[in-house]
């Protein structure tokens, strides 16, 4: 059994509905700053209409809370897909009614309809209470294809619940399965040595995947803001840095389990410790052991991290990195994390980016054609590397193929 595919849908002919995830950023004029989470969705759209299919897009796009906010239209989306495709875009009124409705019925093959915010809806986001709502999406389509990866952590009604109402006809489109194979079956039987950088400001929201990644690794990098729990759980002096009290006892477990068949943490050997998080603010470097002195935060991680660091991922066969490892978004506390990236772009390992800031780093770079595979996903990577799989992937049809 394996979960079906688009290329096993008889396509032609029949209407796709298929769950994107075009929740892109805009500017105050409402013009799209990144584009990235549309083209990647290119391969599955271009799949169906070259397969003579009749297309049916749906996505959210910000929290516009349950009612229509023009602002969070999808309207740009449409434009900039019907520039990348060259074909018209069709936008419709709203996702459900029976505007929408016959709209769709009029949708010949090749054509392409791109249905307006589903989040301008309840039904979307709390399926259990409006039923109605993804049964009126679910009669849109004669197949449904999810390639909303970024989404795929939510047990919504577009990228979980609809797929009831498609039995055997419930498919992962290509992003899908590109996320699917490398966070998956890249994280299950890894080339190792297998090496883990794990950064961000929080502990709490990575406490799962460290602990899953420490069961699966060799070895565990810790930087960012969530290092300084850990340094504070050893009783090390942390000044002013961030970090998370209710979690030191967490912290102090996993240092504990750290190498005993189990992979080791490693944590930052020096800090960029600052005053002020901001730009043009005094800074200086210090070694973690000596703490870091009251009045200033660390900020970065300092040059003698970055050379251990880059000795750990040297001989490394599988990366995977989630998180960065400093203010990133100040060029001079964002150091140790390019200098990470540069690290990772020469290497021949295959080298898997979790999503979220520590893609938009190495984009910052200019590095991303060196990566091996930068996910779509912020949140839907974390979930996907700590339990396996997403309320989105396993609702989808498993089966043989269809017939």
């Amino acid at each position: 059994m394996h979960t079906l595919s688009i290329k096993e849908l008889p396509i032609k002919g029949h209407k796709v509905l298929m769950r994107v995830d075009f929740n892109v950023p805009l500017d105050k004029q409402g013009h799209i700053t990144d584009d990235t989470r549309i083209t990647a969705a290119l391969p599955s759209i271009r799949y169906v209409l070259a397969h003579g299919g009749a297309l049916i897009l749906m996505s959210h796009l910000g929290r516009p809370k349950d009612k229509k906010v023009p602002e969070l239209s999808l309207k740009p989306c449409a434009e900039r897909l019907s520039q990348l495709l060259g074909i018209p875009v069709a936008m419709a009124p709203d996702c459900v009614g029976p505007e929408v409705e016959k709209t769709v019925k009029a949708l010949q093959p090749g054509q392409v309809l791109m249905l307006e915010n589903l989040r301008f809806h309840r039904g979307e986001e709390h399926p259990e209470e409006e039923e109605a709502f993804v049964s009126a999406l679910s009669k849109l389509g004669d197949f449904y294809v999810n390639d909303a990866f970024g989404a795929a952590h939510r047990a919504h009604a577009s990228t979980a619940t609809i797929a009831k109402f498609f039995p055997g006809k419930a498919a992962v489109g290509f992003l899908m399965e590109k996320e699917m194979t490398f966070l998956g079956e890249a994280l299950k039987h890894p080339k190792r040595p297998f090496c883990a950088i794990i950064g961000g400001s929080k502990l709490s929201t990575k406490y799962g995947v460290v602990e899953a990644l420490m069961k699966k690794a060799n070895v565990v990098l810790v930087g960012g803001g969530m290092a300084y729990t850990f340094l504070k759980a050893q009783g090390i002096p942390i000044g002013n840095s961030i970090h998370e009290d209710e979690f030191l006892e967490k912290a102090r477990q996993l240092l504990q389990e750290s190498g005993k068949g189990r992979g080791r943490l490693v944590l930052p050997k020096d800090i960029v410790v600052a005053k002020e998080v901001k730009e043009g603010a005094d800074f200086k470097i210090i070694e973690s052991a000596k703490g870091i002195p009251q009045g200033y935060e660390g900020v970065d991680i300092g040059p003698q991290t970055t050379a251990s660091f880059a000795g750990e991922l040297f001989d490394a066969k599988t990366i995977l990195w989630n998180g960065p490892l400093g203010v990133f978004e100040i060029p001079a506390f964002a150091r140790g994390t390019n200098a990470i990236a540069h690290v990772l772009a020469e290497l021949k390992a295959v080298t898997i980016v979790g999503g979220g800031d520590s893609v938009a780093a190495i984009q910052a770079a200019g590095l991303a054609d060196k990566f091996t595979h930068l996910s779509t996903g912020g949140g839907a990577s974390l979930e996907y590397i700590e339990f396996g799989s997403l309320p989105g992937i396993e609702a989808l049809s498993k089966v043989e193929a269809v017939r």
